[in-house]
């Protein structure tokens, strides 16, 4: 684990992704709370989650950006445009001119570049640390997103109730406007200077479309890695919608708590995923990573089924723990399986493709908020766990050669 740190540029990225994931989630608790109080609508409260996930259609394409400009390039445009963004949602709270109306507005120009964020750093990540050290630097890197995912949850709701929303927001663009200053320190190497097997570099296609279809066709070609795009797919449309859009609707209307209480409920799931994280850290690749990613996604689904008949706050927050925990291993081994299959000159491409598959949160977080509406809380996470189990399991017995035997 502290492998990862003698790596100069880890030591910058590392920051660089806390203090950003830390505005991340200050920004989605209060955005998701302010819509929903001001809407008093859980389809509202879907949409505004959805829109942070826009960007996984073009996705792709900041993949393909990256393997042709350096990912350093590209990770500091994004990063500006979260500053601007951050700093005119600050101007509107500021001058109580914020409705409904600018957030949704701000949250699809964001959602079009955030999505991108997280692919991003992976694969700069598959770039710069060497392959023994990949599970720990990815462990330590996921721990970045689920610790400010506690932090920023708490920091977020205890900023929105006592000082409000354009206060809140000159510590998120604060945040922001430091992380950008610490990304000009990591590596402006570009994966596309690597040298082949005859030790010339292999040349860039004619143009990034021609970039994108190689990739595309890679993917489709390579069934270890078809598979990890369906599961991450399924936990996308299935799993994530839960702990990333609903849990304000739970904390209001299941459990009865204010603000506070949907922080500390964001707050304990987080503590799982960061739990899962350090793991994955500490004990460094698992033997059969792709089995194991498999029979920990198994798990996420069955709790998500019993976290849907609990009414008590302390023991859906244990449960939201064992979620998180199951999360935060899952998707660690899953990243990790695919870096160390894909060809470095294809890495942000199919990073970026992993994103595309992530469309599959802001499709089921849109059917979520109608079947809650129609069938009740209960209803609605029993279907999803059960169509997540069920379709996980085809996949890991169609691609049982990729995935789970020797």
């Amino acid at each position: 684990m502290l492998a990862a740190f003698r790596v100069r540029s880890f030591r910058f990225q590392w920051p660089a992704d806390l203090l950003t994931s830390w505005a991340f989630e200050m920004e989605t608790l209060i955005l998701g709370w302010y819509v929903l109080v001001e809407t008093d609508s859980v389809v509202s409260l879907a949409l505004i989650g959805s829109l942070h996930f826009l960007g996984t259609l073009i996705a792709p394409m900041f993949g393909v950006a990256g393997d042709r400009m350096g990912r350093r390039a590209v990770i500091c445009m994004m990063r500006a445009t979260y500053a601007t963004l951050a700093v005119a949602m600050m101007i509107f709270g500021l001058t109580d001119t914020l409705t409904p109306n600018h957030v949704f507005a701000i949250a699809f120009l964001a959602g079009l570049v955030r999505p991108s964020d997280i692919s991003m750093r992976n694969a700069l990540i598959g770039d710069t640390m060497p392959p023994g050290g990949l599970t720990n630097a990815m462990g330590l890197s996921r721990t970045t997103q689920d610790s400010a995912r506690v932090l920023g949850s708490l920091a977020g709701a205890g900023l929105l109730s006592t000082l409000g929303i354009g206060p809140s927001y000159i510590a998120i663009a604060a945040l922001y406007a430091v992380s950008f200053a610490f990304t000009f320190g990591v590596s402006r190497h570009r994966p596309g200077a690597d040298n082949g097997p005859d030790g010339t570099p292999p040349p860039l296609p004619a143009s990034p479309w021609r970039n994108l279809l190689d990739g595309l066709i890679y993917c489709w070609q390579t069934p270890k890695v078809l598979a990890l795009m369906w599961l991450a797919f399924l936990v996308n449309l299935s799993g994530y919608p839960i702990t990333h859009g609903l849990l304000g609707y739970v904390a209001r209307d299941i459990y009865h708590l204010d603000e506070n209480g949907f922080g500390r409920l964001v707050a304990c799931f987080a503590v799982g995923a960061l739990s899962g994280s350090l793991m994955m850290a500490w004990l460094g690749t698992p033997r059969r990573p792709e089995r194991f990613t498999l029979l920990n996604i198994f798990l996420w689904f069955g709790l998500i089924i019993v976290f849907g008949f609990i009414t008590d706050e302390t023991i859906g927050s244990a449960v939201l723990l064992l979620i998180g925990i199951a999360q935060g291993i899952s998707m660690i081994s899953l990243a990790v399986s695919l870096l160390t299959t894909v060809a470095p000159h294809f890495r942000g491409c199919i990073m970026g493709v992993r994103m595309l598959v992530v469309y599959g949160l802001p499709v089921g977080l849109m059917a979520s908020g109608s079947i809650i509406e129609a069938f009740g809380f209960a209803a609605t996470l029993t279907i999803y766990g059960l169509i997540g189990i069920s379709m996980s399991m085809l996949v890991g017995i169609y691609y049982r050669t990729s995935l789970w035997n020797k």
